[in-house]
């Protein structure tokens, strides 16, 4: 799949008939690489850019964050000068927190909001679920298990000694950003929002997802999919053709489509 990499993010080819402009935001522990055919599945002209946070990726060599609002500014301050079209933001577990935050920051400051708001794996505020050990507090063994079960870290940095020291830091950081973020229960973004899981999630209960219709004056809707935390593995096709739906459905919501 031909693409263009700059330092932070991959994209989909340039066109002049762009339907929209989409931002995906990376899981705990990943990077773009887990969404990197994601671009060629999107209708022709739509410009999809996965993002990849400092310490992941293409930004691997840099340290990454473990506050929420720190790398929510860090994205925003990344793709400012790429918000002059119609756009939406979709993130998955860890990447759904920071598409909320960005969502809340652009509201709040009386920016142009997105179109959408594409929520996945992740709980509405003040639904997460409070553990008596956090995960970046757990002993090795207990963290390798954990996310084994949880599935979307590969077997050979989880089993491999020295691949597993590598990622390591990184996991615990974004694990850390996570299990520390504290929403700001009174704000809601001025977008329409979906949201997306899997029915056999052993990490975010469905009501956790549901609770997302009373954070928006626009939810298009719940839709859940077989699988279990990364439910779109390894066929990320049914996800894609319901964003790409939901998306349409939240320009109508919006008004005219503004020329690209």
């Amino acid at each position: 799949m031909p693409v263009n990499a700059s330092p932070a993010s991959v994209r989909s080819p340039s066109d002049t008939d762009v339907g929209v402009r989409l931002f995906v935001f990376h899981h705990a522990g990943g990077s773009h690489f887990l969404y990197r055919e994601w671009p060629g599945l999107f209708p022709a002209g739509w410009d999809v850019r996965l993002l990849d946070a400092p310490g992941h990726g293409r930004l691997m060599g840099q340290p990454p964050y473990v506050d929420a609002a720190a790398l929510a500014d860090h994205f925003l301050a990344a793709i400012d000068s790429e918000l002059d079209v119609p756009y939406a933001l979709f993130g998955h577990s860890m990447g759904g927190l920071i598409a909320y935050e960005l969502a809340l920051r652009l509201s709040g400051a009386g920016r142009t909001p997105p179109v959408w708001l594409g929520m996945s794996g992740r709980g509405a505020p003040g639904h997460g679920s409070r553990r008596r050990v956090p995960r970046h507090l757990l002993a090795d063994e207990d963290l390798r298990r954990e996310l084994a079960a949880l599935g979307g870290t590969p077997a050979e940095v989880l089993d491999h000694p020295g691949m597993w020291q590598m990622f390591e830091p990184v996991i615990r950081a974004d694990l850390r950003l996570v299990e520390t973020w504290r929403p700001d229960l009174s704000a809601a973004p001025r977008t329409a929002v979906s949201v997306f899981g899997g029915i056999s999630d052993p990490s975010v209960p469905h009501e956790h997802l549901a609770a997302w219709a009373g954070r928006t004056e626009h939810f298009i809707g719940m839709h859940l999919f077989e699988g279990g935390h990364f439910y779109f593995l390894p066929d990320p096709r049914d996800l894609i053709s319901r964003i790409t739906g939901d998306i349409r459905i939240a320009r109508h919501l919006s008004g005219p489509a503004r020329p690209f």
